[in-house]
This record gives structure tokens, C-alpha cells and sequence, in this order.
């Protein structure tokens, strides 16, 4: 995996954005320590299939891939069984420590998944890491607190030829302010208090989905798995935690990427709560 030489590294220096106080930041390394001990060969199937469906591959063999904000590792772990040689970074230390035990489980002492601490913000740091040929971020740019310097410092990692993978929350507009002042409330609040708020969000979204299910006689099983071999509640905590938070439509990712010469290749979108999903191929 390339390294690029640091060039006039003090340049370098003066133009790094540091990522937000810890106070002010929700404990995503906690929440996926968590999640760590609800992982099963199933989940890392569903990630995989997640994956390759993204991608549109069944092989990532001979390619590098890129995960910034690895949080739990899942991806990354999926990707290197799919061949990738993979590197992984995350701003939390806890997030760094769940990759690092994944790698530890699947794939200990192997020299193709590296792990470290690093910041999207941190352009010395990514100008020493290199171009790679898969840039995989889900989820995790508009958690940085400078959303729209996170998004182009991924794409100049992205190899000519190269694809970004996105995953961007939708701008709901008012909805999305809405979230925004639950989720400083939640982090704001003591312990007890979040999870008052937490159950609260989880009745607001999923309530209705699950009585009718009852009322029919069906088992609600997709909200004990989730998707892409997550954990619905520990998206959910994720979700009504997650600060900083920031937002974008389709239509401003693709501007944004478009005009710095990259193509989209596939896009998923949403018309309420979650991510917008995107692939670009770098065309410079």
C-alpha cells in the first residue's frame, strides 16, 4: 500500500483542521464496543453481501481499499475477505480499539489490514497515506464537524480510476434541525436521561412497524437483525447520539464531487431518516 513522501510537511501542518472537543462529540467508540459482542458469522456474511452489492463485485483481490471511520471494523473485515489489502483509521481511540480487536479475531498478525488512529480533517496525514483504489466512508464524514472539508479530503485519496463510497445523511429540512436539537440534548443529558431519550426515538420510529406487525401475527424479526449485519438498536443509539451532525441532499453530493472531476457510478437515496449512498469514480 503507497505511501506518498511528505512534501514541505510545515505547509502541511498549518492546514490541518483538528476534529471537535471530545465534550462536544458523542462516544461512537463506546457504542461500538457494544455492538462488538453482538457480532456472528451472520453479520459478517450480511456486511460482506452489503458490500459487494455496493460495489458491484464479488472480488476485491489486487485492489487497496481505504476505510475512514472504521468504527466497529465490520467493513473493514468484510473487505479484506473480499481480497482488499486494507487500511483503517478512525478519530476515536475506542473505535480504533474495536477494529483493532476484529482484526485480532479474524485476522491476527496480518500484514494486509493495517489499523490506526487518524483524522479526515488531518491532510498530513492523508497526503502520507497515498491514493487507494477503493475509498470506502459510511456514515461517518457528516459526524466530523466540517463535513464538506471531510468529503474533498476523502475524494484526493480516491486513485485516478479509483471509486469513493459515501454515505451522507439526507437534508430533511426542518426534520433535520428537529434531530439536530435532540441529539445536543442527548448528549447534553446524563446517563438515565439518554436512555429515556433513546426509548422515546425508538417508539417514535419503529412503534408503529412493530404493533402493526403484532396485530397481523407476524414476528418483526428484520428489527432484531437490522441491515447490512448491523444492530438496530445500536444504529438507533448511533442515530439519536450522533453529534456533531450534518446534512446534505443528493443533488449538493453530486455537485460537489462533480465539479472536482469525479463521476457517479451508482446512488442510493432516501426520501426521510438515514443515508443518501453514493459511488464516484475519480475521472482526473
Amino acid at each position: 500500500m503507497s505511501r506518498l513522501g511528505k512534501t514541505d510537511s510545515m505547509a502541511v501542518v498549518s492546514e490541518q483542521l483538528l476534529e471537535i472537543d471530545e465534550s462536544e462529540r458523542f462516544a461512537f467508540g463506546e457504542n461500538w464496543r457494544r455492538f462488538l459482542d453482538l457480532i456472528t458469522p451472520e453479520r459478517i456474511s450480511a456486511a460482506e453481501e452489503s458490500l459487494k452489492s455496493l460495489l458491484q463485485t464479488d472480488d476485491l483481490r489486487g485492489r487497496t481499499f481505504l476505510d475512514i471511520g472504521s468504527g466497529s471494523g465490520l467493513f473493514s473485515l468484510a473487505a479484506r475477505r473480499l481480497g482488499a489489502r486494507v487500511h483503517s483509521f478512525d478519530y476515536d481511540p475506542k473505535s480504533v480499539g474495536c477494529t483493532n480487536e476484529l482484526r485480532k479475531r479474524y485476522c491476527r498478525e496480518d500484514p494486509y489490514w493495517v489499523v490506526e488512529q487518524g483524522s479526515v480533517l488531518d491532510i498530513g496525514y492523508l497526503y502520507a497515506l497515498g491514493t487507494f483504489d477503493v475509498v470506502y466512508s459510511w456514515g461517518v464524514l457528516h459526524h466530523t464537524g466540517d463535513m464538506w472539508r471531510a468529503i474533498e479530503n476523502a475524494s484526493k485519496c480516491v486513485r485516478p480510476g479509483g471509486l469513493l463510497s459515501l454515505a451522507i445523511y439526507n437534508d430533511q429540512g426542518g426534520a433535520s434541525r428537529r434531530w439536530t436539537a435532540i441529539k445536543r440534548l442527548h448528549l447534553a443529558s446524563p446517563r438515565w436521561a439518554r436512555k429515556v431519550i433513546e426509548g422515546c426515538c425508538f417508539v417514535r420510529l419503529y412503534g408503529p412497524t412493530i404493533l402493526k406487525s403484532a396485530l397481523r401475527g407476524r414476528q418483526p424479526a428484520l428489527y432484531a437483525q437490522g441491515t447490512r449485519g448491523m444492530s438496530l438498536w445500536r444504529d438507533l443509539v448511533d442515530w439519536v447520539g450522533g453529534y456533531p451532525f450534518e446534512v446534505a441532499s443528493a443533488g449538493e453530493i453530486f455537485e460537489f464531487l462533480h465539479g472536482r472531476a469525479f463521476t457517479l457510478v451508482r446512488m442510493t437515496t432516501t426520501h426521510s431518516l438515514g443515508c443518501n449512498e453514493f459511488v464516484f469514480r475519480n475521472g482526473n
